[in-house]
């Protein structure tokens, strides 16, 4: 008897809902769940499959869930699973600043520190496929200063700041991939009923089904990494071996570098390859037993030593070696107590380099417990020892000409994330969803207005609710050079289509337009960002009489030679940061020249704009632009969203008598 996903030690059930839960067994198999009062009883069917709902719970725990089947004998005791607590569930989802985790953001280390023992997190890890997987990879796990650091870090501050409010548990179920647009979030049946978005799904089909074309396609991708990524021969790689540099002394190492992070992040702005190295110290217990040596994700290939000796390696055969654990077995043989040497060579090829998990899976332990064991695990987190080997210099690659090898081997093709990292679970009770992604479809705009409210419809039909709250962060600013002309951006774009899909029911958006960095597409303050999630659960779902909004466009009129705004969402009044006239607005007449306006707040919920040389102005827009410098907020401090006053169709400001 197996159980299904999200059901396992430290879980977190939705409460005043049916705990719902399944798995697979004997046909015809009779499994029976308790937790505290409750208690169920369903029969496998033909195929195996078994499903019950437990009485729904008010939020407390923790709590002990039993799981048998009528099959179980003295040998095989029921399933049981501890530390169940009853609370909020919501699921995180989308994208690299999503997947963002807390140790590399502004002040993570310090909240992790404070304490969360209020959540309960669970990673899924990052597997697509072709079709709807029956079950994620990834487990509970206590919140604590280890296990938050390598968590999203806003769905960490979210969760954080909902426990404070609720005074509930709160589980986050953290689905996301960095580098991937929403087509391959969204279900195939979703993308199949839409006409405009139905040719991805069939572009697909036939790449993975004409032989020929997927051969032509592989061929293709790997010429194109042969040009645009560094190769690594290992001839170097081999000099370095002979010199000594896997073993203790093999010359002078007196660079540091505190792991983990990537090396770009310590101050050494390269591509190519870097050795680290550090002593651990064997307790006698471990003496000649066989360790499991853990090093976290690395960026982007590996070769690892112990004591002189390669003990693993990760290359490019590995799908999503980037991003992937390395798990090592240290041969019994090469441990000694006392002083032992760990050296890693870590080549990239482009991006980011080094060392990209987190702090708690950097360890050395026995790999089976025994009597005799010692302390386990040791980490290995903190400073090491480095020596540049092959200094390049980083690769600007067009991504624009790299082909596309569509299909389960590429995380960006259409559904295979959908498939792999949120179809398990779908239908799970949970309180909601937070999203934030948008930065891979920038480009596609217009497409992105069909295509984000179908992907929420899409979700909603899975978990059969059409009415499952979706929360969701609008682009912040960002505007590496050159910009786009003013008042234009194709980020501007996508914020807008992303504030379309606010016409569908119970969704949110917190805007960001104020705490992104010019030059980074990652920006490191994440803590407001959750926080402004959180408002908006605690008054969308939760009923609670805050704040969550920042002032929106209500109205605009002809007012002479400048156009009146009206906002709502003011909050007691308009605002800038600093007490200066806001910034952002630009203005345009019938020409369609866009010019920087002058802007002032008059009244509580009225701003005038103009600008001297427009003296029949037409429209305004206002945060229009990739980084348009956008001021405006109201009294709680919550930034005005970005909109236009036009369509070029028709301008929708109407000219007035002053």
């Amino acid at each position: 008897m197996k159980v299904d996903a999200l059901i396992g030690d430290h879980m977190v059930v939705q409460r005043d809902r049916p705990v719902r839960l399944g798995g697979t067994a004997a046909p015809g198999e009779a499994v029976t769940a308790t937790l505290a009062a409750g208690k169920a009883t369903a029969r496998a069917d033909a195929r195996g499959r078994w499903s019950l709902a437990l009485p729904a719970m008010p939020a407390g725990g923790p709590y002990t869930l039993r799981i048998s089947g009528a099959n179980t004998g003295a040998g095989t005791p029921a399933l049981t699973f501890t530390d169940v607590l009853v609370g909020e569930v919501w699921v995180a989802a989308g994208q690299s600043n999503m997947e963002l985790p807390l140790q590399r953001t502004r002040g993570g280390a310090d909240a992790a520190a404070l304490g969360c023992s209020g959540l309960r997190l669970f990673m899924v890890a990052n597997r697509p496929a072709a079709a709807p997987a029956t079950s994620v990879h990834g487990e509970w796990q206590v919140c604590d200063a280890a296990s938050a650091a390598a968590f999203s870090a806003v769905a960490f501050h979210f969760g954080r700041e909902l426990h404070r409010a609720l005074g509930a548990p709160v589980g986050i179920v953290e689905a996301a991939v960095g580098g991937t647009p929403a087509e391959a979030w969204t279900p195939r049946e979703t993308l199949r009923a839409d006409p405009t978005l139905a040719p991805m799904v069939e572009a697909m089909d036939r790449a993975m089904n004409d032989t020929a074309l997927r051969a032509e396609l592989t061929n293709k991708l790997a010429a194109w990494e042969a040009k645009n990524f560094y190769q690594d021969d290992g001839n170097q790689r081999e000099k370095a071996e002979k010199a000594g540099w896997a073993r203790a002394g093999g010359g002078r190492w007196t660079a540091t570098m505190q792991l983990p992070q990537l090396w770009e992040a310590a101050g050494l702005d390269i591509d190519g390859a870097v050795w680290f190295r550090r002593e651990v110290t064997i307790p006698e217990g471990w003496a000649g037993r066989e360790l499991a040596l853990s090093l976290g994700a690395i960026d982007d290939f590996d070769v690892t030593y112990w004591n002189g000796e390669r003990v693993g390696a990760t290359g490019a055969e590995t799908p999503e070696y980037w991003s992937t654990a390395r798990n090592y077995p240290v041969p019994a043989r090469l441990v000694k107590a006392g002083r032992n040497v760990i050296a890693v060579r870590v080549f990239d090829h482009f991006g980011g380099g080094g060392f990209a998990g987190a702090a708690a899976q950097m360890i050395v332990r026995p790999a089976a417990a025994g009597e005799g064991a010692g302390p386990a695990p040791l980490s290995l987190a903190g400073s090491w020892s480095y020596k540049v080997e092959r200094k390049l210099k980083p690769i600007v690659a067009d991504w624009s000409t790299r082909p596309r090898l569509l299909g389960p081997d590429d995380q960006n093709s259409p559904t295979v994330l959908w498939n792999a990292m949120v179809a398990p679970f779908a239908g799970t009770p949970v309180a909601g969803v937070i999203w934030y992604q948008g930065e891979s479809n920038a480009e596609r705009a217009a497409q992105y207005r069909t295509l984000f409210p179908a992907m929420i419809r899409g979700w909603r039909a899975a978990w059969g609710d059409p009415k499952l709250p979706f929360l969701f962060v609008q682009l912040p600013n960002f505007g590496p050079s050159p910009q786009p002309p003013l008042g234009e951006g194709p980020w501007a774009e996508l914020r807008e289509a992303q504030a379309l899909a606010l016409r569908e029911p119970r969704t949110a958006m917190a805007v960001t337009l104020d705490i992104g960095e010019a030059n980074d597409v990652h920006p490191r303050e994440k803590h407001e960002v959750g926080r402004r999630l959180a408002l908006a659960a605690l008054k969308l779902v939760y009923g609670r009489d805050v704040i969550a909004s920042g002032p929106t466009f209500a109205a605009a009129i002809r007012d002479g030679a400048a156009i009146k705004l009206r906002f709502g969402n003011v909050a007691g009044g308009l605002t800038t940061p600093d007490g200066a006239p806001p910034r952002g607005f630009v203005i345009a007449g019938a020409d369609r020249v866009w010019k920087p306006a002058e802007a002032r707040i008059e009244g509580p919920g009225i701003i005038i704009v103009k600008n001297a040389e427009i003296t029949e102005p037409v429209a305004v827009r206002y945060g229009w632009g990739n980084d348009p410098g956008a001021t405006l907020r109201n009294q709680a401090d919550l930034p005005a969203a970005p909109f236009r006053t036009d369509d070029w169709a028709t301008a929708s400001v109407t000219a007035t008598a002053k």
